[in-house]
């Protein structure tokens, strides 16, 4: 809820626990709702408990209206970097996608089809309100295809046979990383657009990494050679 008031996203209404004011945090969100002239309803444990879907929720449901990103929201100038996310299922994973390339300065996230949804209450937990500030747009494979062409971005699919990500140099144009499915990996129609496919080396001889991990590695390595 900070998140979204701190992206100035519309609220339109928040009921919350009465112990949610028993912290100084609870209090100043509840005043900064009211300065907001949000509708607010408080109400007893017993009643805010059926209403969030988590064990031990905050104190705090509310109704936003979340920002509807487009393409042209993805600044790619001075060779701009955006995540890709193919057919990722797990909310949590993509979550904490969203909150990695937000975090790294990525200019935006395009996600295709398979991937678990984007506004899911698991999918927001894991984010940490990233999506309500770094663009992200959901696209069909044709449209992604189109967009990457006229756009002129090279495309960097993930795979455990690629190069070292530590051995490739980028240009100076704009670079998008594809991460997979967390078990099929990369669909091949992508891979076969792929300018390259890059890999992370584990000396330490584990299989993979979890592909929130890997998609930070990359991000990073990726920013860091611009």
């Amino acid at each position: 809820m900070e998140e979204a008031i701190a992206a100035d996203l519309p609220i339109r209404g928040a009921v919350i626990a009465a112990d949610l004011e028993r912290t100084a945090r609870g209090a100043a969100l509840r005043e900064d709702l009211e300065r907001r002239a949000v509708p607010l309803e408080t109400v007893s444990a017993r009643v805010f408990a059926p209403l969030a879907d988590t064990e031990t929720p905050q104190g705090i449901v509310a109704v936003i209206e979340p920002r509807r990103w487009t393409l042209e929201d993805l600044d790619l100038s001075k060779g701009g970097v955006v995540l890709v996310i193919d057919g990722v299922q797990d909310p949590g994973n993509v979550g904490t996608l969203l909150r990695t390339a937000h975090g790294l300065g990525v200019r935006g996230t395009i996600v295709l089809r398979g991937t678990a949804d984007i506004l899911g209450p698991k999918t927001l937990r894991a984010a940490m309100g990233a999506n309500f500030r770094h663009p992200v747009v959901s696209l069909d494979d044709p449209a992604f295809i189109t967009w990457t062409r006229e756009h002129e971005v090279t495309l960097w699919a993930t795979a455990a046979d690629g190069v070292p990500i530590t051995r490739v140099k980028r240009g100076a144009g704009p670079v998008g990383v594809i991460v997979g499915n967390e078990g099929a990996g990369i669909r091949p129609a992508l891979n076969a657009v792929a300018a390259q496919r890059v890999a992370i080396p584990l000396p330490g001889g584990a299989e993979s990494l979890n592909v929130a991990v890997a998609a930070g590695i990359l991000l990073y390595e990726v920013l860091r050679g611009r």
